[in-house]
């Protein structure tokens, strides 16, 4: 293996090192590991450029000013409200109508996003109905996931998949929804009987949910128009961007950036706001991790780990698809599963040039396993620290092991049922 390979390896298993001990924060270590391989010359500032997927970025950037100026509205907390009366303040089908409305958001928005909306709001609806809100947030975190699985835009590995393949978010809704819906029912029938006995409050406090007016919410109905216009617009094209040659981040893009001119043509305080809501540091995380995986594909690295694979699998695309299921999975409850899904899309690519058939059931396995393998701990996925971070700062922290102890068991579920899946429906 020559030098440049040997460096490309141990700056790449180094930075994982930091991301996974939480010592510096990964955006930190992952933009310092990215420079440090232009730096040592593995790969050259132009081909480093070249690894940065800017149709994941623009994706990412597009939905994240496009929810940034709907928050504005008060839509989300409207919704949530609007939910818990529905089902009269019962704690038991608050947790199921919130577990609902954060998985399909997290379809249609993305989940990190989505949590941050709605898990306040949960916060003080639990607090109202005086019970614990651990089961709340526990069963958002596995929701958030579950309905990111669903879309093209809903979790970052789907839109890393769907920006390296030819594979469009009509493609994603048909191929990955139909099961996450499924694996959605099961989680929160499953959670519904295991918190069922902490879930109890009483009819006065019932009540007072109820006298809650969720119209206050909203705040401003001439840019909730807007914003709902300009919503359904971005879904729409989502859905055709296949067939009007369109790449999915120039949709968000231009729906963001057509927002931004109804909402806010002249406003350069609110502008300057909702920049501020966009999460830079995400998207420079991902800007040092194409950096740091471009370093293995150049080196000739993911050529090596390809071919390796394909040796122990023999070539087949059955015994490959279910062992990336289950390695993405297991791998993604541990470690954070976009540096995951980063190092293995090109692996997949180098299969295929190698000669494997049939490689929309690896990019399947590959989605399923890295977006719910994420539910697995409370450092799976974005979301999840994203949710124990809010829950810790309103003084109702959520622990690693027990977290662990529902969340493991109920993944592991779920990989099941998606084994059985791309099993029936792919090989």
């Amino acid at each position: 293996m020559e030098n440049n390979a040997l460096l490309a390896i141990a700056v790449f298993l180094a930075t994982y090192v930091f991301i996974i001990s939480e010592k510096i924060h990964r955006t930190v270590i992952a933009l310092v590991g990215g420079m440090t391989v232009v730096v040592l010359g593995v790969i050259s500032q132009e081909t480093a450029i070249h690894h940065i997927d800017f149709n994941t970025l623009g994706l990412l950037v597009g939905m994240m000013i496009i929810v940034g100026v709907t928050a504005e509205t008060g839509l989300f907390n409207y919704l949530a409200i609007k939910a818990a009366k529905k089902v009269e303040g019962r704690p038991a089908q608050v947790m199921l109508v919130m577990s609902i409305l954060t998985a399909v958001c997290s379809a249609l928005l993305d989940n990190v996003t989505t949590v941050l909306l709605t898990v306040p709001v949960t916060l003080s609806i639990a607090q109202k109905l005086k019970v614990p809100a651990t089961p709340f947030l526990v069963s958002q975190i596995l929701a958030s996931n579950i309905g990111g699985t669903a879309t093209l835009i809903g979790d970052p590995p789907n839109i890393m998949i769907g920006s390296s393949t030819d594979l469009g978010f009509g493609d994603f809704v048909i191929n990955l929804a139909p099961i996450a819906i499924v694996i959605l029912i099961v989680t929160v029938i499953l959670l519904e009987l295991i918190y069922k006995k902490k879930l109890v409050t009483t009819d006065e406090l019932r009540a007072h949910i109820m006298t809650l007016d969720e119209n206050k919410e909203l705040k401003d109905m001439a840019l909730l128009k807007k914003s709902l216009v300009m919503l359904t617009v971005t879904i729409v094209l989502f859905g055709l961007h296949q067939i009007l040659h369109l790449d999915s981040a120039t949709v968000a893009m231009f729906c963001a950036s057509v927002l931004l001119l109804i909402a806010y043509p002249s406003h350069e305080k609110q502008l300057e706001a909702v920049f501020k809501k966009v999460e830079w540091v995400a998207i420079f995380f991902f800007v040092g991790l194409f950096v740091l995986v471009g370093s293995l594909v150049e080196t000739g690295v993911i050529s090596m780990i390809a071919q390796q694979a394909m040796e122990v699998t023999k070539g087949d695309t059955a015994s490959t698809a279910i062992l990336i299921l289950w390695l993405s999975a297991i791998a993604s409850a541990f470690v954070d599963n976009i540096p995951f899904v980063a190092t293995m899309i090109p692996m997949i690519h180098e299969m295929g040039r190698m000669g494997m058939e049939n490689l929309t059931a690896l990019w399947w396995s590959l989605a399923l396993g890295a977006c719910l393998g994420g539910n697995g701990t409370l450092i799976g996925a974005s979301a999840n620290v994203v949710v124990a971070g809010i829950a810790a700062a309103a003084g109702q922290p959520i622990s690693f092991v027990r977290f662990f102890k529902i969340a493991f068991p109920l993944m592991i579920l779920s990989i099941i049922i998606s084994h059985v899946y791309v099993y029936f429906r792919y090989l």
